[in-house]
């Protein structure tokens, strides 16, 4: 095989990585009612048990950076990836709510570090390229995401139970991963090692915070766009999902789009204008007063605020303060603490002054993001 078609396999396989991530998330999504029901579960118990996905995602996280720095990005997230299509059908089918949150954990924990050597991996497979490709990367997640959640939804529809929909879908991205594994990267270019725990520090820090930002903004669109529709929209609640739909759709639109404009926009430009059109459109979307143009407000949050984080981790691979194997895992610890302080924040501030004063909170952290964009460039390039 001649190195520009291994390349190329690489590219593929790095794709194929996202959209496998992506997909085995969204499939949990449309079983959580169920999951409620089995375990018999209140609104309170469910919120602690969600948490044990979250925090395994955050310990998963730095734990894979450490791995694949020894044993490469392909053994991580094959065995990460093999994990999660096995956590699948028991989330589809126990009863238990002590099996739900153990398996729950063990399931954030290799989402995590799944997401992270496929991180790790688009980082050094960009910076061998030597042109934009993160944002292509990212969409594939947010492609498999809609694939995920729109297979599991055809399933259950046509009367199959949570755990054989589960499981089919599991099986079909076992299937992908015998093709994908191959190509991914047996090493990374630092495989001396590093702390278990990388701390952020410097440059890194600073992207952290934007990626906290935008993922914040995805988790505040996640858990608070139904209800603000229907409450403050007189939107029906069973359509009210919609707007989320609405929002991540567009996202993935936006990725697709995203290398092309950073060849032809820079990096900078697209980061500060993103955030700028986002933090407006979320802005239109909270004080228009119909919900069909709060939807259009949300579409177009999504697409603005799409290519964020892909320019967070295509910064990380530019800087020199710390190590990839070790950047890349700290990024997205912090970067992943957004969704889970986001969804609190916004709910402590919802009680407080409004669920209205909360997103437009979350379109003055987008704002912020445009205005540190210029400055954040710079402090990468002289790292």
């Amino acid at each position: 095989m001649t190195s520009k078609a291994a390349h190329r396999h690489t590219q593929h396989a790095t794709r194929a990585a996202f959209f496998i991530a992506g997909c085995s998330l969204a499939v949990w999504a449309p079983l959580v009612p169920y999951a409620q029901v089995r375990a018999s579960l209140n609104e309170a118990q469910l919120g602690l048990l969600l948490l044990c996905l979250g925090v395994g995602s955050l310990l998963g996280m730095p734990l894979a950076g450490l791995l694949a720095a020894r044993f490469g990005c392909r053994k991580v997230f094959t065995w990460a990836a093999i994990t999660l299509c096995a956590s699948l059908p028991i989330l589809g089918s126990t009863d238990s709510s002590w099996v739900l949150g153990i398996t729950l954990f063990i399931f954030g924990a290799a989402l995590g570090a799944a997401d992270c050597a496929a991180s790790i991996q688009s980082v050094i497979v960009e910076k061998a390229s030597g042109r934009a490709l993160m944002s292509g990367f990212h969409a594939l997640f947010s492609f498999g995401c809609i694939v995920g959640v729109v297979a599991v939804s055809a399933l259950l529809s046509v009367g199959l139970t949570p755990f054989w929909a589960a499981l089919i879908v599991a099986l079909t991205i076992v299937v992908l991963l015998t093709f994908t594994s191959p190509h991914l990267l047996g090493h990374t270019r630092d495989d001396r090692g590093g702390p278990l725990i990388a701390i952020p520090h410097g440059i890194v820090l600073l992207l952290g915070a934007v990626c906290c930002i935008a993922f914040l903004t995805e988790g505040a669109m996640l858990d608070w766009s139904a209800i603000y529709l229907n409450q403050h929209k007189q939107m029906l609640t069973a359509q009210a999902g919609l707007g989320y739909a609405a929002f991540v759709t567009m996202m993935a639109v936006g990725r697709f789009a995203g290398d092309w404009l950073v060849r032809r926009a820079g990096l900078v430009w697209l980061l500060a204008g993103g955030a700028t059109f986002a933090a407006l459109a979320l802005m239109f979307a909270t004080f228009t007063a119909s919900w069909q143009l709060a939807l259009i407000g949300y579409a177009l949050a999504g697409l603005g605020s799409a290519n964020i984080v892909p320019i967070m981790y295509s910064l990380v691979g530019k800087q020199n303060t710390m190590p990839e194997a070790l950047a890349v895992p700290a990024l997205t610890t912090v970067g992943y603490s957004g969704i889970l302080i986001g969804p609190a924040m916004m709910g402590f501030v919802a009680h407080s002054t409004g669920l209205t004063t909360a997103f437009l909170l979350v379109a003055g952290l987008l704002l912020l993001v445009a205005l540190v964009s210029p400055a954040l460039a710079r402090a990468v390039t002289h790292s």
